[in-house]
């Protein structure tokens, strides 16, 4: 048992890859599937599931496998949860000793919040807002690692979203605050938006350009490499949408179809994964935004609504991915409902408030960790 643990604990970010693996069988995935419920059913109903954890490790691990976007990214994960535990995925017949797997299973949860659900909640709100580079207003129509360095390139990318979305906070519709004072100087009670109505009738706000996945995800170190964490995290996503991460890479990770225009308020609770886009099948670019938020809370921030994304009349600025936006959509469910969301909460309050206790009332190997690689990009 404890070789076993150590083997587990020495290779945990190793089990995580799946280059060039082809996706399972019918019969494969049926005898994986059926192996992989009776473990997570087994901990959810076990009444010591938690070891004092407060969030809950089973209905992540389950969570997320049911969020991911594909069989071949549930497939993944398959491969990934067994690979840690040193089980056969195949052989239906092979005995499991539960007490046996109890810590590397937890250990396995442990893996996923620490380096994917923990690092990308406490980096999401971090989005810079410089002064917008309006490129795409002028007409110039080049890719964003044309401009060089990050604060350019958000630059770039908050012009290029604030023209895109009308300069229009794309939840509540809210003009833009500075461009609406620009138009007011000009044109008096003859401003127009950009679709030709009076602004007069509008309602401002200041506006900012919103990561939906963040700008960390792939930030690199001063040697131009990703850190193993970075790297952790990365194959962790690939696990919600196959071949994912190919869209944020390097430079991407700041083009138009990674970033929302939104108020203060609602970049915050986005970025929190407490607001939400599910898509409607019907139209496209048009979907039902929502939230985990207290239902007056909701209500005052005008949710549910339904909204149709903006596009500009040339299609020179991506609109926002639907793959991005149904990934964030996953995250903040399994965040939800496997309370880690509210963990997480929880321990950042703490190191806000209190700082890291050695006395043992913060985790402190977690809070480490997350301080350590914050630091280091």
């Amino acid at each position: 048992m404890a070789s076993r643990l150590h083997r587990h604990r020495s290779s945990l970010e190793g089990v995580i890859n799946f280059s060039a693996e082809p996706p399972l069988d019918t019969a494969q995935r049926a005898v994986a599937k059926r192996r992989f419920y009776r473990i997570i059913e087994h901990f959810e109903t076990s009444s010591n599931n938690s070891d004092g954890v407060l969030y809950k490790r089973p209905q992540l691990v389950r969570f997320t496998y049911e969020y991911a976007l594909s069989e071949e990214s549930r497939d993944n994960l398959l491969r990934a949860f067994f690979r840690a535990l040193a089980l056969s995925m195949e052989d239906d017949s092979q005995s499991m000793d539960f007490e046996e797997l109890r810590p590397i299973f937890f250990s396995f949860a442990d893996h996923l919040l620490d380096n994917f659900f923990l690092p990308l909640k406490a980096s999401t709100k971090k989005t810079p807002q410089p002064t917008p580079t309006f490129r795409s207003a002028f007409g110039e129509v080049q890719g964003a690692a044309a401009f060089v360095g990050t604060p350019a390139r958000v630059s770039a990318l908050r012009g290029d979203c604030l023209v895109r979305d009308r300069y229009r906070c794309v939840i509540s519709r809210k003009f833009d605050h500075a461009v609406a004072t620009s138009r007011f100087n000009r044109d008096g009670d003859d401003a127009l938006d950009d679709d030709g109505n009076l602004l007069s009738e509008a309602s401002f706000d200041v506006l900012e350009v919103a990561h939906i996945l963040p700008h960390s995800l792939v930030k690199v170190n001063p040697d131009s490499q990703l850190d193993p964490s970075k790297e952790a995290a990365l194959a962790i996503l690939d696990m919600f949408d196959n071949g994912l991460t190919h869209l944020i890479e390097g430079a991407d990770i700041d083009r138009p179809r990674n970033a929302v225009t939104l108020t203060h308020t609602l970049h915050c609770h986005f970025g929190d994964f407490k607001i939400f886009f599910e898509p409607d099948n019907q139209q496209p670019h048009t979907y039902r935004i929502n939230s985990f938020l207290p239902r007056y809370i909701s209500r005052d921030l005008g949710l549910p609504v339904t909204r149709m994304l903006y596009l500009t009349s040339t299609r020179t600025i991506d609109p926002p991915s639907p793959r991005l936006l149904a990934v964030h959509r996953a995250i903040a469910h399994i965040l939800h409902l496997s309370a880690a969301g509210e963990y997480i909460d929880k321990l950042l309050r703490d190191m806000d408030e209190k700082g890291i206790q050695p006395d043992g009332s913060t985790e402190l190997d977690r809070m480490l960790k997350l301080r350590l690689g914050s630091v280091a990009g």
